[in-house]
């Protein structure tokens, strides 16, 4: 199994930054992409950021030229540097990650989501 871990969630002024991080743990062998979602009160889940292990990076129109995603694939660690931020960036923000993994000898293909950070932009 591979388990998510995000921080960096928090309360901010807007215009503020803030950088959320998520680690993979398990028995994770490659890792395909990393990548952000967001999911406001009563609104679906989206798309905010995603990375794959090509470098390539594609980001919701909302968030071009404000958030920057990295990834560190040796420390199987995804982050979102958010700035400028708006009230309208309020939302839940989930890590999300695809890759292969050890399922006893077996080589699976997953994707996993982590339990979520809380990110809170006041006016």
């Amino acid at each position: 199994q591979a388990q998510l871990v995000e921080s960096g969630g928090g309360l901010v002024q807007a215009g503020g930054s803030l950088r959320l991080s998520c680690v993979a743990s398990g028995s994770i062998v490659t890792i395909d992409d990393m990548g952000w979602y967001r999911q406001p009160p009563g609104s679906r889940r989206d798309l905010v950021a995603v990375i794959r292990s090509s470098g390539d990076t594609t980001y919701a129109d909302s968030v071009k030229g404000r958030f920057t995603i990295s990834m560190d694939d040796a420390k199987k660690s995804v982050y979102l540097q958010m700035n400028n931020l708006k009230p309208e960036d309020t939302a839940m923000y989930y890590c999300n990650v695809g890759g292969t993994r050890l399922g006893g000898e077996t080589l699976l293909a997953f994707r996993a989501s982590g339990q979520g950070t809380q990110v809170t932009v006041s006016p």
